[in-house]
């Protein structure tokens, strides 16, 4: 993928798209906002929610293998997969296993992430999204643009045109004369997937929460596919990040406040689906937990980056990110876009691409996503921390080891002007010298800048200089001679006026 000032660059210049991206946004954030002011205890509710989050994080190691003895004892089987490549390898096996050549879906972002669905496609398995926008995006041979809403970038005539075009690819066509009215497009929908759940024999599910004390998982969704693929297969196959383990039920009521208003800007989700292990003659008969690292453990490992693990992906970020409101979800590489993927993305691959090192940079830093985040994740701290090891490089975990990361390449001139900035504010005579010589020459500086500096003053002009600086100006105005002076005269003026 490119970086991504170049894929915002194309992006940015797609009006279609960002009357899109407007119009969604704004209403998603302005119905959240409705939704969040009803809680009084709001913040209280904000900081517990951070506060478990820490708390599990701190003793992740025992709560996953709590998770892991609680869900074997329910009847299910737990396999623990460390990267993307070992976690395709054991969901391949286990449907192979079964003798099925077709799978049901519900939405999952752990397996966007490792690239489930073309692995298995590769072992002529067919993974079938049923969430409606994921049903959308794979019938259109697309990327997800949002984390609640990844056919956000697609208008009602679009999505026609794809029903119409390639549902028939997939299983039942859609019916003749479709329309763009969203009553219809939904019953084509339905009609389409009711038939891949009636002959579903497996399953694949990712996981809001897991309850450690219980081995509970929990999947929240608003039109119903989630409770068919957790329910009608014979086997279920759930791919959770292992950050998504909270200790008890009491803990899990927190974020099921948090995350609803926070996503769809309900009060609670249309469905919540809970399983523990297997019961016979309930639901699947056999079920299968792959817990993914995949990189988590490194971000685990640094103090400042370990808070974007807290995330319960309710996508309030993106919906007040000036950023992706103009550049959209596919500029940014990754299953996960805006402000939460430019500081999970780069964690999980490591800074390994030209991508990841780019995508620190994609922020405005004007902190609105922390403002809305339910688990108050510090996304800008984040960022800066995230920009400084681009530039510095510096020593990082991956894979478990204690690795020295070089600098990324085509940041020479910034360092070596911040180098050159330390040792002037080091040196307040040569700042003072540097000040007043700007001020004198300001008529003669550019609005635009050559070389490295051009790419910063393509967008913007460089900032007008003052005729003096705040020191001279200060001294001017505020200096020690100035108070005796004027303490003089107000002294001889009230004199004069008593007399």
């Amino acid at each position: 993928m490119p970086p991504f000032p170049q894929a915002a660059e194309v992006s940015t210049k797609d009006e279609r798209l960002r009357g899109n991206l407007r119009h969604a946004t704004h209403t998603i954030r302005d119905k959240r906002a409705t939704a969040v002011a009803e809680l009084a205890d709001w913040p209280e509710l904000r900081s517990a929610g951070a506060r478990i989050k820490d708390h599990t994080l701190r003793h992740l190691d025992h709560y996953l293998e709590q998770l892991e003895e609680a869900v074997t004892a329910a009847g299910g089987t737990v396999h623990w997969a460390a990267d993307a490549e070992e976690a395709n390898r054991i969901v391949t096996r286990l449907v192979r296993d079964t003798g099925e050549r077709e799978v049901v879906k519900v939405k999952s972002m752990a397996t966007q992430e490792i690239g489930l669905n073309e692995a298995l496609e590769r072992a002529g398995i067919a993974a079938c999204e049923t969430d409606l926008a994921e049903l959308i995006v794979q019938l259109g041979d697309d990327h997800p643009s949002h984390i609640l809403v990844p056919a956000i970038h697609r208008n009602r005539g679009e999505i026609r045109e794809i029903f119409r075009t390639r549902m028939g690819h997939w299983g039942r066509a859609a019916p003749e004369g479709l329309t763009d009215d969203p009553a219809d497009l939904a019953e084509a929908a339905r009609l389409h997937l009711r038939e891949k759940f009636l002959n579903a024999k497996v399953g694949v599910s990712g996981a809001n929460f897991m309850v450690a004390e219980s081995g509970t998982l929990v999947v929240v969704e608003s039109e119903g596919n989630g409770r068919m693929c957790l329910s009608l297969p014979e086997t279920l196959i759930s791919v959770v990040g292992i950050e998504k383990i909270v200790p008890t039920w009491r803990d899990l009521e927190v974020f099921l406040q948090l995350l609803p208003r926070s996503s769809t800007a309900e009060r609670m989700n249309p469905y919540t689906s809970m399983w523990t292990g297997t019961t016979e003659g309930d639901g699947p008969r056999h079920f299968h937990l792959v817990l993914l690292d995949n990189g988590r453990t490194d971000i685990l490992a640094d103090q400042v980056g370990r808070q974007t693990l807290r995330c319960i992906r309710c996508s309030a970020c993106l919906n007040v990110c000036p950023v992706y409101e103009r550049a959209g979800g596919h500029a940014y590489g990754s299953p996960y876009p805006g402000p939460i993927g430019a500081i999970l993305t780069p964690q999980l691959d490591s800074m390994a691409t030209g991508l990841d090192a780019s995508l620190p940079y994609a922020s405005s830093l004007c902190g609105a996503c922390y403002e809305v985040c339910p688990v108050a994740i510090d996304i800008p701290e984040v960022l800066v921390h995230l920009r400084e090891r681009v530039v510095q490089g510096g020593t990082v975990t991956v894979r478990g080891q204690r690795t020295t990361v070089k600098p990324a390449r085509g940041h020479a001139a910034e360092r070596a002007a911040m180098r050159a900035a330390a040792w002037t504010f080091d040196h307040p005579g040569v700042l003072r010298a540097g000040e007043r010589l700007a001020s004198r020459a300001r008529r003669m500086v550019p609005h635009r800048v050559p070389g490295p500096g051009r790419a910063w003053t393509d967008t913007r002009d460089l900032p007008a200089l003052p005729p003096e600086s705040f020191r001279d100006w200060w001294r001017r105005t505020r200096g020690p001679g100035r108070d005796a002076a004027q303490s003089r005269g107000g002294a001889d003026g009230r004199e004069g006026a008593a007399g």
